[in-house]
């Protein structure tokens, strides 16, 4: 990967990563229930999540960065930590992650590859397309036939009325409706028109 950008936050980010040398992250089902329990742990206090997708050995989220008066103190075990680098947060994310997959299948070193992929995403248009592309994904990789029965990822909470912490409306909103966020997702967006947003995509 290239050399990454600085997060800011109040801005919003194409965060991706994959395993090292393209292993597998996700061994077993449980494995992508824990990723999301420690993302919310280590990563929704600082952020709110648009759209996301959980591969084999890769994954990609579409977050925009919280201001400090967005975010909720209750969060931090040390008020301090509302003002750190948000890398931080994403690092001690992965950190967890890697050292609970370590520990369960007996492995060691780094899990992840670094430093993990970010791209600014700066206007409506490109949100659009990305939010597609990543829920396009398991497709894309020839996992699945059809990227809805995905069951990791965002496209069936945002498409259903099940509670959820995902910013759906702001999502929906987006795309105008939920009839035009559907119909945005029949036509598969090509690498091309989201090459800015994609940069060194995984696999």
């Amino acid at each position: 990967m290239s050399k990454p950008i600085p997060l800011e936050f109040g801005k919003y980010y194409h965060i991706y990563n994959r395993g090292t040398n393209r292993e597998n992250i996700f061994i077993e089902q449980r494995n992508y229930a824990h990723f999301l329990k420690l993302y919310a742990k280590y990563i929704e206090p600082i952020a709110d999540t648009y759209a996301y997708c959980l591969l084999r050995n890769h994954f990609h989220l579409l977050v925009p960065l919280k201001l400090v008066e967005e975010r909720d103190p209750k969060g931090f075990q040390n008020p301090s930590g509302l003002n750190q680098d948000p890398s931080i947060f994403f690092s001690n994310f992965f950190n967890a992650y890697a050292k609970a997959i370590n520990t369960a299948y007996h492995r060691t070193g780094s899990l992840f590859q670094h430093p993990f992929g970010r791209i600014e995403v700066k206007t409506d248009e490109y949100f659009s397309k990305l939010v597609t592309y990543i829920h396009q994904n398991p497709q894309k990789h020839g996992l699945i036939d059809d990227f809805r029965e995905w069951q990791y990822s965002s496209y069936e909470t945002i498409v259903s009325q099940q509670p959820t912490r995902l910013k759906r409306n702001d999502v929906l909103e987006r795309f105008h409706d939920q009839i035009n966020f559907e119909k945005a997702h029949q036509q598969i967006i090509p690498e091309s028109r989201v090459a800015e947003l994609v940069g060194d995509d995984v696999d």
